[in-house]
Parts: C-alpha cells; sequence; structure tokens
C-alpha cells in the first residue's frame, strides 16, 4: 500500500490506540493463568495478534469480540498444539513467549518472518544453559529451538540489547520447578520492566526485586485470572501529539491516556516541553498545541521508540538537535539511526550520527523543504511510517510512503486517526 501525505493543518480530538506492549505482556499472564482472564479495549495491531497466536499454540482458548477477548489459561501446563511457534515480525512477542515455551516438556521451534528475521535471541542460549534447559539458534538468531525445559537455579544476564529478554524470564520464573534467581548487568529500557512488573503483579505473582539488577523468585506460584483494560498507547500518541505541534491549528486532544501501567513513552511528554511545546493535560488524556520548534538535546536511552517521532520534530527549529541512544536503534526493524539519516537527507535534513557520543544529530530545515513529491520507503518500519507522516503535514509539498501497511505492527488505525485530525491523504495500491 502506498500513501500519499500531504502538507496538513490538524484540529480536534482522538483516541489513543491500546498499548501492544500492555497487551502482550496481559496476553501472556492470561495464557499462564487457571480459568479464564477478559481483556478489554484490545488492540487489532499485528503484534497483538502474533501474540494471540502464540498462547493459542501454547494451549489457551481464545475468544475474539471486537473490543475485548477472552482467555481461557493452561494454569501453568502448556500443552502445545504444535512444534512450531510464529511470532510473525514482533520482537517483544518472540522474546516474551520463548522461555514460556522453554516450560514445556516437548521440543519446540520458533520461526519469525521478515523484519524479525536476524534479530538477537543468543542471549537465551546461556540463560536456557543456566537454568537447567537447553536453547540452540541460528548464529545467535532464528530459528530458534528449545530442546529441554527450564527448572530454576541462578542466571546472570550482561549486557541485554533489549529488555524484551528479561521480560521473558520474568513472566517464566513463576512457574519453573525450583526457586530462581536472576541477575541483570546494565538494564536497559527500565520503564518496560517496571511495567512487567506491575503486570505479573496484577497476576498475582510475588517477586523480590533489588531495582532492575536481580530479580529472586520463589517456585510454586500461580497466575491468577484477571479482568483488564489495555492501557492507552504512549508510543503510538507520541506520534499524533508531534504532528499536532508542526501543524495544529490551535491544539488537539488526544483522549484515552488514563493510563495503569508504566510506560517509557509518556517521556514525550518531556521532550515537547523541551522542544518549547504547550502540552496540557486534560481528563484522561493531553491537548497539545502548535508552537515554534526549539532546539532540543534529549537521552532516549530509556525510550528509544521515540527516536523517530522527535527526529522528525527536530527539522522544524532554528538550530540542530541532538538526540542520544542510537546504540538502541540497530536491532529494531530496522537500524533506525541509519534509516532515519539516509531517509531525511533524501529529504534535505541534514543528520549527523556519532557512535562514540552515542548521538543523532538533526539540522533544521530551514527554506530548503522540499515542494515537489518524493517518494519514500520506511524500511519496513512502524514508527518510520509515522514519522515520515509528520514530516509530510508539516512540510511544503507530499511525500508518498510506499510499504505504508507496515504501520500496522503497532497502530493499524493510525491513517484514520489522522484523517479525522483533517490530514490530506491519498491510498492507492502498490
Amino acid at each position: 500500500m502506498i500513501i500519499r501525505v500531504s502538507p496538513s493543518t490538524l484540529r480536534g480530538e482522538v483516541q489513543a490506540p491500546p498499548s501492544k506492549s500492555v497487551m502482550q505482556r496481559l496476553v501472556a499472564g492470561a495464557l499462564l493463568a487457571e480459568g479464564t482472564s477478559t481483556l478489554h479495549n484490545i488492540s487489532q495491531s499485528d503484534d497483538c495478534t502474533a501474540a494471540l497466536l502464540l498462547a493459542a499454540q501454547l494451549g489457551a482458548e481464545i475468544e475474539l469480540d471486537e473490543q475485548s477477548v477472552r482467555i481461557t489459561g493452561v494454569g501453568g501446563n502448556l500443552k502445545p498444539r504444535t512444534t512450531q511457534l510464529t511470532p510473525g515480525e514482533s520482537g517483544l512477542a518472540a522474546r516474551l513467549f520463548t522461555p514460556i515455551a522453554g516450560l514445556a516438556n516437548v521440543p519446540l521451534e520458533i520461526i519469525a518472518e521478515k523484519s524479525l528475521s536476524g534479530r538477537p535471541m543468543d542471549a537465551y542460549e546461556g540463560l536456557f544453559d543456566a537454568f537447567g534447559g537447553r536453547l540452540t539458534t541460528m548464529a545467535g538468531t532464528f530459528p530458534v529451538n528449545i530442546h529441554d525445559p527450564l527448572l530454576g537455579g541462578e542466571a546472570v544476564l550482561m549486557d541485554p540489547t533489549s529488555s524484551q529478554f528479561t521480560t521473558g524470564v520474568l513472566f517464566a520464573m513463576p512457574l519453573m520447578e525450583s526457586d530462581s534467581t536472576l541477575s541483570v548487568n546494565n538494564a536497559t529500557s527500565t520503564p518496560y520492566l517496571d511495567m512487567t512488573t506491575e503486570i505479573l503483579a496484577d497476576f498475582g505473582i510475588q517477586l523480590d526485586a533489588d531495582g532492575h539488577t536481580r530479580y529472586a523468585c520463589a517456585a510454586g506460584q500461580s497466575y491468577q485470572p484477571i479482568e483488564a483494560v489495555v492501557d492507552g498507547d504512549w508510543s503510538g500518541a507520541a506520534a499524533l501529539a508531534v504532528a499536532a505541534m508542526v501543524a495544529a491549528e490551535g491544539s488537539i486532544a488526544i483522549h484515552g491516556l488514563d493510563n495503569t501501567f508504566t510506560q517509557a513513552d509518556e517521556a514525550i511528554r518531556g521532550a515537547l516541553l523541551f522542544a518549547g511545546g504547550a502540552l496540557s493535560g486534560i481528563d484522561g488524556g493531553i491537548q497539545v498545541a502548535k508552537r515554534p520548534v526549539r532546539a532540543f538535546q534529549i537521552d532516549l536511552n530509556e525510550s528509544p521508540d521515540l527516536f523517530p517521532v522527535l527526529a522528525a520534530l527536530a527539522p522544524f527549529g532554528k538550530k540542530p538537535s541532538t538526540l542520544k541512544g542510537i546504540g538502541r536503534l540497530i536491532h529494531k526493524e530496522s537500524n533506525r539511526a541509519e534509516a532515519i539519516q539516509t531517509t531525511w537527507e533524501a529529504l534535505g535534513i541534514r543528520v549527523e550520527l556519532d557512535a562514540d557520543a552515542d548521538t543523532m544529530t538533526v539540522h533544521p530545515w530551514g527554506n530548503s523543504r522540499p515542494t515537489e513529491l518524493i517518494k519514500l520507503h520506511p524500511h519496513g518500519d512502524h514508527r518510520m511510517v509515522m514519522a515520515l507522516s509528520v514530516l509530510a503535514i508539516g512540510s511544503s509539498g507530499p511525500i508518498e510512503i510506499e510499504d505504508a501497511e507496515c504501520v500496522a505492527k503497532s497502530y493499524p488505525e493510525f491513517f484514520d486517526d489522522l484523517e479525522t485530525l483533517g490530514a490530506t491523504l491519498e491510498m492507492r495500491r502498490a
């Protein structure tokens, strides 16, 4: 699908999409619970569909309605319906459900599709060994084969490239045969770990956590079924908020952000204020007004998913802006730092990457904004689609985004919501 996004003026209000990070964790807990859990305000994203499929493949019963899902879990006794698990392109689903699958008493294989292929999984080889199991990868990535189940004990995770590895282990530890301890050296994206422990607590799981460096877990625990509402997604809301700052007629309102669980990308609140934005809280959401963009410096190591949309905001300033944490972008759907640099340069925006300083510097667009149509590819990355849309809305000419359907990985309603706010869009099949 090709989407042409033209310069636009935005107005009105929208609902934030459901959080795929929250929903996938809730699906995992519901799979492991004894009884039926009900989730409301569910995400229709590809990644959440993948999580539901994995839960079904591991033995859960799924009853899906338009806005809710009932999941009858296995009570910790996995009943795989297949020997091959398919997380699609979801990195979180793959890393979350791999240790869970490691609780089964049968060998299982996990395969990847498209952008997930090649993303690292080798951290699980050492973790499985330490916990009494055995897992192998193909040169550190997919396919992944689980040979022997997790039993318990002590493990150390050194310098993880993603918090998702820690999250997956934490979900499996309560159901291992013996007590277990996980030590984490140089934890990353710690707000996501807070989200994980908060959701585990809702399912009745008790962890003894020493900050984000050590987690001790008693064996013999049980996941309790719950009824929960999936929180609104700050990651998706961030793209709308940035678009409002550069192109709103007055302001726009984003509802559905009165959340229960910690989200790393709520950091967009502070980021927009650093950039001169006018963001205020309203009942259950935020209101964002158009403002001149001020050059900003921000560390995104804890919220790397904000890189694309803030790199889209930066060119509208009058001086260069610096974003720190590019080392966190290598193993996303694309190498996001390089993808931003090459794609922005096609629009006449200079982007400098400094690996030693771990920074990206984005220079102002100035008066060089192109007026003619430019066709760009988002590198199969949903967050690049959103960022390119923001650039087009605030630009002087249209941008045609190829492979735009990949936005459905996290936010399938993204273009519908932009249209609701008044964005000028044209869609055609590739």
